[in-house]
């Protein structure tokens, strides 16, 4: 029996050990007050989220949980406001597989609050299908919303400034590629999700570092953090069959949510880090992510892929529709000149204002 406790206690500490110096993580140490300042998190209802969104309230931040769940979200104001004592901690309804729901947050919120300090673009998903805009789900909530959400919510933070965009990324990266054939196609199985999540994960890094290349010079800077292995729901849609195996792994080698949180805390109020606007963090610091991460030719063409995908452009180049709108006006010149009916003479009219507009776009 002694040998037993003895072992027992020696794998006690050796996981101590282990946890503390290995798992852990470093902590933010900034102890920067936020009163005054308005801070938007998507997912901030649980997890990661939720423990970024209870520090940034116990700086006495205006704090925006941007979520989908309005149970679950007016659940977490409510905790937080009683643990920060800070009762400036609202819900906003947010649903980042639908586009026009990311529309409508952006909508209220601009009507509603005068400034935005902080965008935290935490939420994500590792499983899925598809939704109602067609895209794979997984590459449209860790992606695509957040990029419409950013753009849509831009302007504010301009005249918000100095301000900050933290977008919550991963390691998994490393296993990432984009493909622009493939990246909205839905997925099924295991291995595709995962590999899914490794594709959005690297958008996300591609996309902070060309949103810093477009923001030079505005005193709105933003980082792609790794917030570590973290035990959260984001492998909540995995089959239940490897949640046997997922579960006690997941529990005794992963970092809690307050510690998974510490890097998005740290990007979001660590002052004297704006020269890193761009760059990945890991536990509070600066680290180079893998070389693919760092394509500016690969960042630059899926800022501009998404940008269609969401509908902020054109679905083909703008000198592409020009040439395609000037054959057109060639018809319609040879059948003026066929006609010379007045309705056709209007016709040409319309059509030369759309292209004006095109090449004005």
């Amino acid at each position: 029996m002694t040998t037993v406790l003895l072992v027992l206690g020696l794998l006690l500490g050796l996981y101590a050990l282990l946890y503390y110096n290995c798992i852990r993580g470093a902590k933010c140490r900034a102890q920067s007050s936020l009163r005054g300042k308005t801070v938007v998190i998507t997912g901030g209802n649980t997890g990661i989220g939720k423990m970024t969104a209870l520090d940034l309230a116990q700086r006495k931040a205006r704090v925006i949980l941007a979520c989908r769940s309005r149970a679950r979200g007016e659940a977490a104001v409510y905790d937080i406001r009683r643990e920060s004592g800070n009762n400036e901690v609202l819900f906003m309804s947010l649903d980042l597989a639908s586009l026009d729901s990311v529309r409508a947050f952006a909508e209220t919120f601009l009507r509603s609050e005068p400034r935005l300090d902080i965008l935290i673009n935490n939420a994500g998903i590792g499983a899925g299908g598809r939704k109602e805009d067609g895209f794979n789900l997984v590459f449209q909530v860790n992606h695509l919303g957040h990029f419409l959400l950013t753009h849509l919510l831009l302007e504010r933070l301009k005249l918000s400034v100095p301000s900050r965009v933290v977008i919550v990324a991963s390691s998994a990266h490393r296993s990432g590629k984009i493909d622009f054939e493939n990246l909205q196609k839905p997925v099924e199985g295991i291995l595709q999700n995962f590999q899914a999540y490794c594709n959005s994960k690297l958008a996300n890094i591609l996309y902070a570092r060309e949103l810093a290349n477009k923001l030079e010079g505005t005193d709105v800077t933003c980082y792609a953090v790794h917030p570590g292995f973290v035990n959260t729901e984001l492998f909540r849609y995995i089959p239940i069959w490897l949640w046997l195996f997922f579960v006690p792994i997941s529990w005794l080698f992963f970092r809690d949510p307050t510690d998974g949180a510490q890097t998005s805390i740290y990007c979001a109020t660590q002052e004297g880090i704006e020269m890193f606007s761009g760059r990945y963090f890991v536990d509070c610091r600066v680290q180079d992510p893998r070389p693919p991460a760092r394509d500016d030719a690969v960042a630059k063409k899926l800022w501009e892929v998404s940008e269609r995908m969401v509908g902020l452009t054109m679905p083909y180049p703008a000198p592409q529709c020009v040439r395609l709108m000037m054959w057109v006006l060639l018809v319609l010149s040879t059948l003026i000149s066929l006609t010379s009916s007045p309705v056709s003479y209007q016709t040409l009219l319309i059509a030369f204002s759309i292209i004006v507009s095109v090449k004005t776009q």
